[in-house]
């Protein structure tokens, strides 16, 4: 059996009689004149099947089938309230969910404050965060399974995708706290030639191995690469064995390793750049808010 559709003007106007039990105080509640009133509770009352409300000179009452119905009425009134207000809300920019993805190095630089900021800012809005390095990321953008990007080194073209600089980070030389130049303040990367080197793995982050390996060929050497990790945790904790050297972004420092020494890089030119990334034209208003929030955000003397 098919079940009428019962309009929501009309559940309106039933409720608020339900609680007047006069036509004329609800139907200037209302803002309506009150044969529009009487009308619109009679085809309530046709879609029903049954009276909801007796009427008697000077007295209107609830029927057994108005009491019954008037509790899911109230319900489909509060329901449609509240949907409109998260509706506008994130039509607004000022609630929703915004999924974002992080190179782990950047929970020692940029996210912290990013999201303290962001959450102080919109504290209605979800935030779904994603560790991955860049290039997963970047085909995460594309797919759509993430809506902004925290990223190093990112590519200098990718269609539909738009990136702007977050911090400009220098790079410091990692050693094994035993290495010959653990001893001293800086480190030429020259000198670094004849030492084996433990890297991320080029495929997930292109841009950033290109950077340390182009460091590499600029001081008149090809780094040998004893060993891969996907993670700058990984890699130090690696160095701290003695397996080889390596060259990170300067906040790696914060991960603190007893056998592992971090040691200012010359030239102080080499420096890694940290970007946001998200897809052009993206009609989610949460974007732009976050964009707007990340040039705002200090970066604790990095810069």
């Amino acid at each position: 059996m098919e079940r009428p559709e019962l309009p929501l003007p009309q559940l309106h106007a039933f409720a608020v009689l339900a609680e007047e039990l006069h036509f004329g105080r609800a139907a200037t509640r209302l803002g309506i004149a009150q044969p529009p009133l009487s009308q619109q509770i009679r085809r309530l009352e046709e879609k029903v099947g049954h009276a909801l409300f007796s009427r008697e000179p000077g007295h209107v009452a609830l029927t057994p089938a108005g009491r019954e119905l008037l509790p899911a009425a109230r319900r489909a009134l509060s329901d449609l309230a509240e949907g409109l207000a998260a509706a506008r809300a994130v039509g607004s920019g000022r609630a929703g969910c915004l999924r974002i993805g992080f190179a782990a190095s950047l929970a020692l630089t940029v996210l912290p404050g990013l999201l303290h900021t962001f959450r102080q800012r919109f504290p209605e809005v979800r935030l779904n965060i994603h560790e991955m390095t860049t290039a997963p990321q970047i085909a995460a953008l594309h797919d759509k399974t993430i809506d902004i990007g925290l990223l190093r080194e990112p590519p200098t073209d990718e269609p539909g995708l738009g990136f702007e600089t977050v911090l400009s980070e220098p790079f410091v030389a990692v050693l094994p706290s035993a290495h010959p130049l653990a001893a001293t303040r800086t480190v030429e990367t020259a000198q670094l030639a004849d030492s084996p080197f433990v890297l991320l793995p080029r495929e997930v982050g292109p841009g950033l191995y290109d950077r340390i390996t182009g460091l590499c060929t600029a001081a008149g050497f090809t780094p040998r690469v004893a060993q891969h990790a996907v993670e700058w945790q990984t890699v130090c904790a690696l160095v701290e064995t003695g397996l080889g050297v390596s060259l990170a972004p300067a906040s790696i420092r914060r991960i603190r390793l007893r056998g592992v020494a971090f040691r200012g890089l010359r030239p102080a030119t080499a420096r890694t750049r940290v970007a946001v990334a998200w897809r052009s034209n993206d009609p989610n208003p949460l974007v732009s808010r976050l964009l707007a929030t990340v040039s705002q955000v200090p970066q604790r003397g990095l810069l």
